[in-house]
């Protein structure tokens, strides 16, 4: 039988943390640079970037045999360690399980964010995955959501975290979406005192929660 429901994830900062990428970015480029004292240096990284300063302008003053762009290139294209975020495995597994298909849209590039797919071991879960850079446009594009309407498909539900551009393609077809609501690791910040057309339809604290609700 057919699935009459279409789910559909972000990716950053909803079915992982995307700090957590930025952590595995800088561990990788601590041990390119002083792999004699990568993790002090890690930490040093990751305590310039609290303080909202450029590591690798840090990076690049202290060592100079690497440049800003090089480092750029080990953050954007290395093999990440990451993990799911908390109860992304079982709605992922409760939506295969109903024969539900599922679906991602992430903006990023090409190579950073199939690469945090195959990390996480899920890119050959979804039936169509939507990478802006290969897509051709980002959200809030329309073209980024319409690209997973199907004839036969009659209910469709979008899952992300930041009302800035998140929602207001699913406000317009129509979707019901659903907002992660921020434990304080997001990278970008939320704020939801924005206009209407940019909210979701639900705020959920955890991701399970949608199990009752699909």
């Amino acid at each position: 039988m057919r699935s009459s429901k279409y789910v559909i994830f972000d990716l950053d900062d909803t079915l992982m943390y995307e700090i957590d990428y930025l952590k595995s970015a800088y561990r990788e480029i601590a041990s390119l640079v002083a792999k004699e004292r990568a993790e002090s240096l890690y930490e040093e990284m990751f305590s310039i970037y609290q303080q909202g300063r450029n590591a690798f302008e840090y990076i690049e003053a202290y060592f100079p045999a690497f440049s800003k762009e090089q480092l750029l290139q080990v953050y954007r294209n290395h093999f990440p360690t990451l993990s799911l975020n908390e109860g992304a495995q079982e709605i992922l597994k409760y939506c295969k399980a109903k024969g539900y298909k599922i679906g991602l849209i992430t903006d990023g590039r090409s190579v950073t964010q199939r690469n945090k797919l195959r990390a996480l071991g899920i890119e050959t879960l979804f039936d169509k995955i939507v990478i802006s850079e290969e897509f051709g446009s980002s959200k809030p594009n329309l073209r980024n959501y319409e690209e997973f309407i199907e004839e036969d498909i009659k209910t469709y539900y979008y899952i992300g975290d930041n009302p800035t551009k998140d929602f207001i393609a699913t406000n317009i077809l129509g979707w019901t979406s659903y907002c992660l609501l921020n434990k304080g690791w997001n990278i970008h910040p939320q704020d939801f005192e924005i206009a209407s057309e940019q909210q979701p339809t639900y705020i959920i604290t955890e991701l399970k929660e949608l199990i009752h609700t699909l």
